[in-house]
């Protein structure tokens, strides 16, 4: 049960498109595409998935707080873009999210939390500012960034459920595979800014 949710959570995170979720690519309207935005980029996925990975590891006040300043501050990076606020290295702040956050669940619970929530904060305005950028003048402020903010916290859910899954093989063994699993996030990352995928 354990190795087929893991694989399942895996084979989720590699059906999305790569970058389909940035600036530049196609229409959007509304609440629904605000939902469906995050989800459709590889490395907005790993990132998201693995600060609810990185939260459960934490454990304590990080369950919730970790989620909960990487939303907050995804709203602030997508009023940033929807007020005209151009913010650079938008792409590469978001691969090199995945490298960090992921490197960060391989180090588990030797990670401050007050560091991780500081830092998953910062690489969050790179994303709330991907998917600010891509919100047409014609939709709804309010309810696009309620559906990416909702798509978000699924997908931080999505990530602490991983954890509590593998917590259900043991602790050691449980800590082991968190690990594999954002050694594996930390280089598809590399891969990501360096144009691989």
């Amino acid at each position: 049960m354990l190795l087929r949710s893991l694989f399942l959570t895996l084979a989720l995170c590699l059906i999305a498109v790569p970058a389909a979720a940035h600036t530049g690519h196609g229409e959007v309207s509304g609440f629904t595409y605000g939902l469906m935005h995050p989800i459709g980029g590889l490395d907005h996925v790993l990132a998201m998935v693995a600060v609810g990975l990185l939260a459960y590891l934490i454990g304590g006040a990080a369950l919730w707080g970790l989620p909960l300043a990487f939303i907050a501050a995804m709203a602030a990076g997508g009023a940033l873009a929807l007020y005209g606020f151009a913010l650079p290295y938008v792409e590469a702040g978001i691969a090199l999210s995945v490298v960090v956050i992921g490197a960060m669940v391989t180090l588990g619970k030797s990670t401050p939390g007050l560091l991780a929530a500081a830092l998953t904060a910062v690489f969050a305005i790179f994303h709330g500012h991907a998917h600010g950028a891509e919100m047409p003048a014609t939709a709804s402020g309010l309810s696009y960034g309620i559906g990416f903010m909702l798509a978000t916290a699924l997908l931080h859910g999505g990530g602490i459920l991983a954890g509590f899954a593998l917590g259900a093989a043991g602790r050691q063994a449980g800590l082991n595979l968190a690990r594999g699993i954002g050694g594996v996030m930390a280089l598809s990352g590399v891969a990501i800014l360096g144009g691989v995928i």
